[in-house]
């Protein structure tokens, strides 16, 4: 079938009648890279059809971040979604996704507020209220996100379970550049010399995962992050945690089994966040 985009709700719910079977939803604010075509892949084996909601979300940028430098590329998504074989695409402005008096937004709790949600406060309020959302408005078997933003994973699988939110949550693994950078749209803003600086923090995380205690894990890390802060830029940390892969709550010395080992920083004027999972035996 032809790639259906729908820009409204009246629209999308005319799209989602007209399609039989399984149904997966695929969240992206757009400037889609190879790392969504391949959440999309995933999406197209676990459902009949696929929907991709592209939707810069403004209840989730702070006042000082990047909400208007956030890169649009309407046209080229489209494209993206049309060779990835997605049925429809619903593209709302903000005005159709929140009304001018809403009141009611959901809390993320405390596990918004611990991690990324200690440097970005209310973003992930803003993340659960668009995602519940695009959930009720979709109604999809299955929603699938990316590992990348793995705290953002942890609490929609949190919300969905505490709201009884009958959907399946699926996330795919992070995909990376050949020299190891994780995909993300943001990553067009950075310069040569950024991009070699940034490369720090996926080397950061090989030289954490390759040890098997949690100190450990941590100081090989941070010897790599040290090393980079007196790079040409400079690379500035946000943090470097160790954390439940289910609360994002630090691990101790004693936690043995999966643990997520995750970095934030800032290069030049690009903030970049990365993880990979690390066994503690």
């Amino acid at each position: 079938m032809d790639l259906i985009v729908a820009a409204d709700r009246a629209e999308l719910a005319k799209a989602r009648d007209g399609l039989g079977g399984r149904i997966a939803l695929v969240p992206t604010m757009g400037a889609l890279h190879e790392g969504h075509r391949s959440l999309i892949r995933l999406a197209r084996e676990r459902a009949d059809h696929v929907v991709v909601s592209v939707f810069v979300n403004p209840l989730q940028f702070a006042p000082e971040e990047d909400f208007s430098r956030y890169p649009r590329t309407f046209e080229a998504d489209l494209a993206a979604c049309a060779e990835e074989g997605v049925s429809v695409v619903f593209a709302p402005s903000a005005a159709e996704m929140y009304l001018p008096d809403r009141q009611v937004s959901l809390s993320s709790g405390h596990m918004g507020t611990v991690v990324e949600g200690a440097f970005r406060s209310g973003h992930f309020d803003g993340v659960l209220t668009v995602v519940l959302k695009l959930l009720n408005l979709v109604r999809p078997d299955v929603a699938v996100f990316g590992q990348k933003d793995a705290q953002q994973l942890a609490l929609i699988r949190r919300m969905v379970t505490d709201l009884d939110v009958p959907v399946e949550i699926v996330g795919g693994p992070t995909l990376r550049e050949p020299d190891g950078l994780a995909l993300s749209s943001r990553n067009r803003y950075l310069s040569a010399g950024d991009r070699a600086t940034a490369l720090s923090l996926s080397a950061a995380l090989r030289a954490g995962r390759s040890q098997d205690s949690g100190d450990a894990v941590l100081r090989a890390a941070g010897a790599v992050l040290d090393e980079a802060a007196g790079l040409d830029p400079p690379l500035r940390l946000d943090y470097l945690v160790l954390v439940d892969p289910a609360t994002f709550e630090p691990v101790g010395e004693g936690y043995r089994g999966e643990a997520i080992l995750a970095v934030a920083a800032r290069v030049g004027a690009t903030r970049l966040i990365d993880n990979v999972f690390v066994t503690l035996s």
